[in-house]
């Protein structure tokens, strides 16, 4: 393409920061005045017949889009993380006068008129671009993680300024939020593009579209871009680039009766191409002449112009069968783009550091080349831009054309400088200058080495449907590697239930100090012993199940569970996790705790990405499927363990360095309280407090074979008793037990999750009358609670591990000595007997008053504490 001669004037200038504007102002024509928003919070109104600034305005924050209602001379301004305001241009004309206030900066000697906050109309910090059609505006939000279009009733200056009500809305694909940023939208660093094209018929439901961003395209390339369905309707269509490459569409027919009747968002939107990097600019061009002259053209090619120089250029054609297709074409134009224009010409301007440039993309350089003889031809094989000769401009917007069929171009530079540049039709031709045989042989050299450079970019750069494909090759190869490790670990979990594991967890408890209290955290310990790697997808699962709960209808109800993601566990490597337990505010901890362990992959996660369609026009390839093939738990799920967490591990103990204090016994407990109470400066306490204090503690017992301890423990032949053995392997899961190994310890005084006092004894006793031979050593493990519950708690957890002793004991072959019948069926009919009465006493109590219930209570509370400390021994 030859390079066409602009010329150039200068109107005016404005201030700008050191450095110069960067790309993101906006500069509008209305009529014979010029809309400009440099960049900041300032808007400019130039008069172009009078040479002037007019008016000046200052919204509160950086405004990122303008958009003009000319029949309504309205303003509509979008500011960074504020919303859209609506400015009537007459109405704040008339109020300049008014307003005394000048530019604080001294950036504009006019004076500024600030915006009033009550013009706001549509509120919403998560709008990031919008465009207006008629009486709807179309806007596109930023979320936490995806894009979605919103669709408002357009806002008319003088009307309520009030919320708009919201029409519709639809979720387009997810995107990438950046570095740091949890739950919520950061400000983006580029801006996406809104775009409105519509079919050249005037009895379209919605009406033709009307605004400075709207496009009429040929009936044959709107049908083939956006289906029969939107071509039926006769519906605008939104056209969405987005900082990540897509260019998505939306009818906006369905976009409004979406919000009646909402249904699948993925039906709505539809992905027309992935230029691979930012959208700078969506627009349309007329390539073809038509019979009713270069005026009455259609436009019959869309334009996608991306930051870096990568363009996407789409029309109607026809393949060799004789159907309509569409045809599609990639050109890498010089780049990084900072702004971009169409004028309704098939030319296409864009500016760059170095300069603006021209492209044309008719047949034959113009549109008013003649047409081949064998029909409409196709797009061009190569662009070749064409310099005009202005550099750093920063914005860009086509004005008018001029009555010879020139194009008007406003522009505003980097330093500041609003310009007009009207470029002709055609150039004249050059004139042919008489060269000797050296110029000749210069200027072949010349074109052999561009043909050379232009061979070795387009070597670098493979074709786009050749990277895509690339592309999902790669993912699904990663994808594969990734599930053929998974089919390792989880046969190698499986066929080692029972022995070492190669994947194990373990789980350990501890009391750290958490301001204002004291916390009981678990650490759970991911080992990989394996020869195998946990890569991406993979995650540990911990559930924690209250022990009161589990056996309930519903346990899974008060489980919590915790999902920790394991990225790069390679073999030999560990992961740890530390949990907070408890207690909650109140105080209470709801002792035993079940913390069960697994493994998951998430196939989703996995493969999700390589069962996409990697062509959004050609649909899915290589023979792949949707991600609705996965199954419905979209993952696996390996167990690894269950570990229980009882109050033999939640007792603290603050005062193992003290001696015992030796209490004296206790005397008569009413007489106790009344005395209490009687004396000067006596307060009553709560219940548990005065049974701490004047009652004597509960207490439970257990007994247990000397010689069944003695050959699990092994007590004799490490030097310790074997009292003081028994009670560090009863301790042996709690971070205290070598303060009780180093001390030698037989009893313990310690504290409950709750802040009560539970006392451990293991003494030597010995049982007479169950044995023939004499009476039999034993042990007795006694627990000492004033609380109940705490008492309850601590037994449970005794009796549970010795129940597990005995077990695993039995399983070794050993066999207990011989024993006297008579006794063992004496202590059985002496338990049922409790048991008889501990169910009289409960039916009493539900039939007696409140005062003659209290001797049934504390007679109900005696029968329980001998059933705590049966006689029994465990042999």
């Amino acid at each position: 393409m030859a390079a066409p001669a602009p010329r150039v004037h200068y109107l005016a200038g404005f201030s700008c920061p050191v450095g110069g504007l960067a790309a993101g102002p906006r500069v509008l024509p209305l009529g014979a005045e010029v809309l400009l928003a440099a960049g900041r919070e300032l808007v400019y109104v130039y008069d172009r017949e009078a040479r002037q600034l007019t008016a000046a305005y200052r919204f509160p924050a950086q405004v990122w889009h303008l958009e003009v209602l000319a029949p309504r001379r309205a303003l509509l301004a979008l500011c960074a993380r504020r919303g859209v305001y609506c400015l009537s241009l007459d109405r704040a004309r008339r109020s300049v006068s008014q307003s005394d206030g000048a530019d604080e900066d001294g950036e504009c000697p006019f004076p500024v008129t600030p915006v009033d906050p009550d013009t706001c109309v549509l509120p919403d910090a998560s709008l990031c671009a919008f465009t207006v059609l008629g009486d709807l505006l179309v806007a596109l939000a930023q979320g936490p993680a995806q894009w979605k279009v919103r669709l408002f009733e357009c806002p008319c200056p003088g009307e309520d300024r009030g919320p708009r009500g919201q029409i519709g809305e639809v979720e387009l694909s997810t995107h990438t939020p950046p570095a740091g940023s949890a739950g919520e939208a950061q400000a983006p660093h580029l801006l996406p593009v809104l775009c409105c094209v519509s079919l050249p018929s005037p009895g379209a439901p919605l009406g033709p579209p009307q605004g400075p961003r709207a496009l009429t395209l040929e009936g044959s390339l709107f049908g083939l871009l956006f289906g029969a369905d939107a071509a039926l309707l006769q519906s605008p269509v939104i056209l969405c680039g987005l900082p990540d490459g897509q260019l998505c569409s939306v009818v906006l027919q369905t976009l409004v009766t979406s919000g009646l009747a909402p249904g699948d968002p993925k039906a709505l939107v539809r992905i027309l191409h992935h230029l691979e990097e930012p959208i700078a600019f969506i627009g349309a061009l007329k390539t073809e002449p038509s019979a009713a002259g270069p005026e009455g053209a259609d436009l019959d090619c869309l334009v996608a112009l991306g930051r870096h120089g990568r363009t996407l250029a789409i029309k109607a054609g026809w393949d060799e069968a004789g159907s309509l297709v569409p045809e599609l074409r990639e050109y890498c134009l010089p780049g990084p783009v900072l702004c971009a224009a169409g004028a309704g010409d098939s030319r296409l301007y864009h500016s760059t550091p170095a300069g603006l440039c021209a492209v044309d993309l008719a047949p034959g350089g113009a549109p008013g080349d003649p047409v081949p003889p064998d029909g409409p031809a196709g797009l061009p094989a190569l662009l070749c831009p064409a310099s005009l000769g202005v550099c750093s401009v920063v914005t860009l917007a086509a004005a008018a054309r001029s009555p010879e069929g020139g194009t008007e171009l406003l522009a505003l530079s980097a330093k500041g400088r609003l310009l007009t540049c009207r470029v002709d039709p055609r150039p004249a031709p050059p004139l042919r200058a008489r060269g000797t045989a050296a110029d000749s042989g210069r200027k072949i050299k010349d074109l052999l080495c561009g043909i050379g450079t232009a061979s070795e970019r387009c070597r670098c750069r493979p074709p786009p449907r050749v990277s895509s494909l690339k592309k999902a090759v790669d993912q699904r190869n990663r994808a594969l590697t990734c599930l053929h490790e998974a089919m390792n670990v989880s046969c190698a979990l499986l066929a080692s239930r029972e022995g070492a594991r190669p994947v194990s967890c373990t789980t350990t408890t501890a009391w750290s100090r958490r301001e204002p209290r004291d916390v009981l955290t678990a650490t759970c310990l991911l080992e990989n012993s394996s020869g195998f790697r946990l890569d991406r997808g993979w995650a540990l699962c911990v559930q924690v199940l209250p022990g009161s709960q589990a056996a309930g209808p519903d346990p899974g109800s008060s489980a919590v569970t915790y999902t920790v993601p394991v990225d790069q566990l390679g073999p030999g490597e560990r992961r740890e996790v530390t949990l907070l337990l408890g207690p909650g505010a109140d105080g209470a901890l709801d002792l035993p705790l079940t913390v069960s362990c697994a493994l998951f992959l998430s196939l989703r996660e996995v493969v999700g990405g390589a069962l996409a369609p990697s062509d959004p026009l050609r649909g899915p390839s290589l023979g792949g499927c949707l991600p609705g093939v996965l199954p419905e738990q979209e993952g696996i799920c390996l167990p690894l363990g269950e570990h229980t967490v009882d109050m033999l591990q939640g007792l603290r103990f603050p005062g193992l360095a003290a001696p015992p204090v030796l209490c004296p016994p206790p005397g008569d407990p009413v007489s106790t309280f009344l005395g209490a109470c009687g004396r000067p400066g006596g307060e009553p306490a709560g219940p548990e407090s005065l049974r701490a204090k004047y009652l004597p503690p509960s207490v439970a017992a257990i007994r247990v074979s000397a010689e069944l301890l003695r050959a699990a423990l092994g007590g004799s032949d490490s030097g310790v008793s074997l009292c003081c053995a028994t009670l560090q392997w009863l301790l042996a899961q709690n971070d205290a037990v070598d303060a009780v190994r180093a001390r030698a310890l037989a009893s313990v005084q310690a504290l409950a999750p709750d802040g009560g006092e539970v006392r451990l004894i293991v003494q030597e006793v010995a049982v007479a009358g169950l044995c023939p031979a004499g009476p039999v050593q034993a042990l007795e493990v006694q627990v000492e609670s004033s609380s109940l519950a705490n008492l309850c708690r601590a037994h449970h957890a005794v009796v549970g591990r010795m129940q597990r002793l005995v077990v695993e004991q039995a399983a070794r072959g050993s066999s207990p000595p011989d024993l006297r019948v008579q006794y063992l069926q004496q202590i059985q009919a002496n338990h049922e007997a409790l048991l008889q009465e501990v169910q009289a006493l409960r039916d009493r109590l539900c039939t007696e008053d409140e005062a003659s219930s209290q001797a049934t209570a504390e007679r109900l509370l005696q029968v329980y504490q001998q059933l705590r400390s049966p006689r029994l021994l465990l042999l």
